[in-house]
């Protein structure tokens, strides 16, 4: 499953809202830089203001000194008045903040005073730094000759101090700042870059947790994380090679067991237990027909031409009949021993199978005379019905009679085991009843809770529906081959999508499921219909799980890459169902984005007493796990079974032992 690098890279749940170490080093390496600057502000201020200290204090003695000296000699200090317009004049410098003038000889006193605060400058600014103004205040003596005539005391007005130093401080500030912003700038930026590499690595590491294996963090510049990043990717690269050859051998061994060696079919063992499950599962009731097919003289055939040539025309004869199960979704087709072959057909009526087997005979028997050049040889059939009353063992019991007469007569030839029924519809028949109950929407809906195995709680209701056909309600069993057959899968799952949305607006506590057909999932304008009614349905899409067949994903693999993209966008759920009869490789569970997986019921049933279904569903579940995907299983009629399955670790199933399907929620 693939992932976008956004997706990639949100925390995972548990750990949001703790910070980011590359904030912590920030933070902490700022505080470090905004305790230094403040430190050199504050000494360089310090310093700035002791010097402007010395300087008024300076500054009142020079001016105590220049009055005292005008007093003396330049003007007679006697005198009131010129010693006031003296005074006045000093004063109104305002360099000063006191002025005071005391004559002991004619007993006055002269004096001027200004406001301390200096207007512009905040008083807290004032209260902070607050000039000693008593150090300001300087004495001077006003004499004449041998006389004192008085003392003038002067004191330096601190507001050109304050002044400067607000001034000296704005200026240090802007600077610190400056410097500040820059080192802090320059910080994050080595920081990133440095932290560049342990981010790819948490992106990596992220990728690895989602089982994305060839996710890679690209080289460090420091040497230590750049070994980090080596060890990592060589990490990466393991669990990689792991898991496909985990996912191989599970696959290999799949094959042994299901597979026919020779011809590429399934087995006799996976073939009747395919047919066993189909015919004698209680979830629904399965129509159809089963055929075994036989080459005559195929011992002498290989006495004349060699085992080798033998094998050979079997693979020639196995062609047809694969191209031929493709034909007819669900069908499937299996080599039984030497040259008997058997072919499933769900859904199909004894006319219809009987039709189409006999041309198939035909396309076999020309490939086998073509290959065996001057022998008298055939191919035999025999065709049983598959009924409500069918068994495995009485469907091959009437295969085997019709085997029988059609070998007697010594040419190719299809024969139909005499069933007692009713007489079925042909496929025109089939068609235009079909187009009719769709056209109509003569649709029924039935629900069947999937189980979650940890809780014995309902996970989703699994939509399976009905069609009244001819005045009788059919079960999907019967009409979905026909419906594939004739291409009416994209109609009816929107009819059925419809009723759905429908339903997820009335139980807003339920999630569903649905499943979508072959032809309609290779259908663009079916997929884009979807993509617009679950954009409309905005928040529902997410409580929607659509099941999608093995089949499908192995037989039209862009056309569900391209379904794939559009549910990721949206937020709805795949669940790839029928999981391991479908024939496609274990790759997709790496390049798929899919939700959950339903092993078909053919490997659940007897899972308790068959060690390879066992064995199957065990090896699946850990490989599914780890690529985060869920596993479900389906088929499930025994207390047994169940038991077995959820020691095995499965995360929910569907079957008549957990829940029958409802027709009302």
């Amino acid at each position: 499953m693939q992932n976008t690098e956004a997706e990639e890279r949100k925390p995972p749940d548990g750990v949001k809202g703790i910070v980011s170490l590359q904030l912590v080093l920030l933070v902490f390496a700022g505080g470090l830089i905004l305790m230094l600057l403040v430190t050199t502000v504050a000494i360089g201020f310090v310093g700035f203001r002791d010097h402007m200290v010395q300087e008024l204090e300076n500054h009142a003695n020079d001016g105590a000194v220049a009055v005292g000296l005008s007093l003396s000699n330049a003007i007679d200090g006697n005198d009131r008045v010129a010693a006031s317009s003296l005074i006045d004049a000093t004063f109104d410098s305002s360099r000063y903040l006191k002025i005071r003038y005391e004559n002991i000889a004619k007993g006055f006193v002269i004096e001027r005073e200004a406001a301390l605060i200096p207007p512009g400058i905040p008083e807290w600014f004032v209260q902070l730094i607050k000039l000693p103004s008593d150090d300001f205040r300087k004495t001077a003596q006003v004499v004449r000759g041998w006389q004192q005539l008085g003392t003038v005391t002067v004191s330096s007005h601190p507001a050109q101090g304050y002044v400067v130093l607000w001034l000296v401080m704005r200026q240090l500030v802007f600077v610190a700042l400056i410097i500040g912003a820059a080192a802090l700038l320059l910080l994050w930026l080595i920081l990133r870059r440095t932290l560049r590499a342990l981010t790819n690595l948490e992106v990596q590491a992220q990728a690895i947790s989602k089982r994305n294996f060839r996710a890679r963090a690209p080289a460090a510049g420091t040497r230590e994380l750049a070994k980090v990043t080596l060890a990592m990717n060589q990490m990466a690269n393991d669990l990689g090679q792991l898991f496909e050859g985990q996912a191989k051998l599970i696959q290999h061994l799949r094959k042994i067991n299901n597979e026919d060696s020779a011809t590429g079919l399934v087995s006799r063992r996976a073939f009747y237990q395919r047919v066993r499950t189909e015919v004698d599962s209680k979830d629904i009731y399965q129509r159809g027909v089963i055929a075994l097919i036989q080459l005559g003289e195929f011992g002498q055939f290989n006495h004349e031409y060699g085992r080798k040539q033998g094998d050979l025309v079997l693979r020639q004869i196995a062609e047809p009949i694969r191209a031929f199960v493709r034909q007819y979704p669900g069908s499937f087709a299996g080599r039984l021993n030497g040259a008997e072959f058997g072919i499933f057909l769900p859904g199909v009526t004894a006319v219809d199978g009987h039709f189409w087997l006999e041309e198939l005979i035909k396309t076999l028997d020309g490939v086998y005379s073509d290959s065996a050049t001057g022998l008298e040889v055939a191919v035999y059939a025999g065709v049983a019905v598959v009924t409500e009353a069918s068994d495995v063992d009485s469907l091959r019991a009437a295969c085997d009679e019709a085997l029988l007469v059609a070998r007697a007569g010594a040419v190719t030839r299809c024969v139909l085991h005499e069933a007692d029924g009713p007489v079925a519809n042909g496929p025109a028949d089939w068609q235009a009843l079909l187009v009719d109950a769709i056209d109509n929407e003569r649709i029924m809906m039935l629900f069947q809770p999937l189980v979650r195995a940890s809780d014995g709680q309902v996970r989703l209701y699994q939509v399976q529906s009905r069609l009244e056909v001819d005045g009788e309600w059919v079960p999907a069993s019967v009409f979905l081959p026909m419906t594939e057959r004739f291409r009416l899968m994209a109609r009816l799952d929107r009819l059925v999508l419809v009723r759905v949305l429908k339903l997820l607006e009335t139980h807003p506590d339920m999630n569903f499921g649905m499943t979508i057909g072959s032809s309609a999932v290779a259908d663009a304008a079916f997929r884009e219909h979807l993509q617009s009614e679950l954009t409309s349905a905005g928040a529902l899409a997410r409580r929607l799980w659509f099941n999608v067949p093995e089949a499908a994903v192995y037989h039209h693999r862009s056309d569900v890459g391209a379904l794939v993209g559009m549910l990721r966008r949206i937020g709805g759920r795949l669940i790839v169902d029928r999981f391991g009869v479908g024939g496609a490789p274990f790759s997709y569970l790496r390049n798929l984005s899919f939700q959950a997986l339903r092993i078909d019921a053919s490997f659940i049933r007897h899972v308790d007493s068959i060690p390879d279904n066992r064995f199957y569903v065990e090896s699946i579940v850990p490989i599914a796990h780890s690529r985060g995907v869920e596993v479900f299983v389906a088929g499930v009629e025994t207390a047994a079974e169940w038991h077995e399955l959820v020691k095995l670790g499965i995360d929910g199933g569907t079957g008549y032992h957990l829940a029958r399907p409802v027709e009302q929620l």
